[in-house]
């Protein structure tokens, strides 16, 4: 069987996805992967529900009992998992380019890890660069601050 578009697009999601359950190690409810490709600028994000509440990647020690075990949540294992969601992004980009398919400027991932499934939601209009004030990390923190809210 061929793979399709769809296939490959699948399959870069899923790599995001890996990446974030291996930082968290397999030990959370809800992975929430923020994307954004918006003129000429890449950046991403990712935070997790993790016993009931969410919580930003550098303070998932935040969800645990103060016991042994600790995350890893270093400024360097935190940028190598941002650099392959951005890697990621970038073969999405080559991808909708080689298949001639609009390119999304805003990707919000949520992998439910109980059920094994992704919700994705997707905008192909201008998200923040054509507002004076919002930045990628303004979009990143307000997904971050409504998913808490409905906690």
């Amino acid at each position: 069987m061929t793979k399709v578009f769809e296939d490959y697009f699948s399959e870069l999601q899923a790599d995001m996805v890996d990446i974030c359950l291996e930082y968290v190690e397999d030990k959370a409810t809800k992975i929430y992967i923020y994307c954004s490709d918006e003129e000429g600028f890449i950046s991403s994000n990712f935070f997790y529900l993790i016993n009931g509440n969410i919580f930003k990647k550098h303070k998932i020690n935040d969800a645990i009992d103060s016991g042994s075990f600790r995350y890893d949540t270093s400024s360097e294992r935190q940028s190598a998992v941002l650099n392959i969601i951005n890697e990621d992004i970038m073969k999405i980009q080559d991808l909708c380019q080689e298949y001639k398919r609009e390119m999304p400027t805003e990707m919000k991932l949520e992998y439910d890890v109980n059920k094994n499934s992704l919700n994705a939601q997707y905008r192909y209009d201008l998200v923040y660069s054509n507002d004076p004030e919002k930045t990628d990390d303004d979009m990143a923190n307000e997904w971050f601050e409504e998913l808490k809210s409905q906690m």
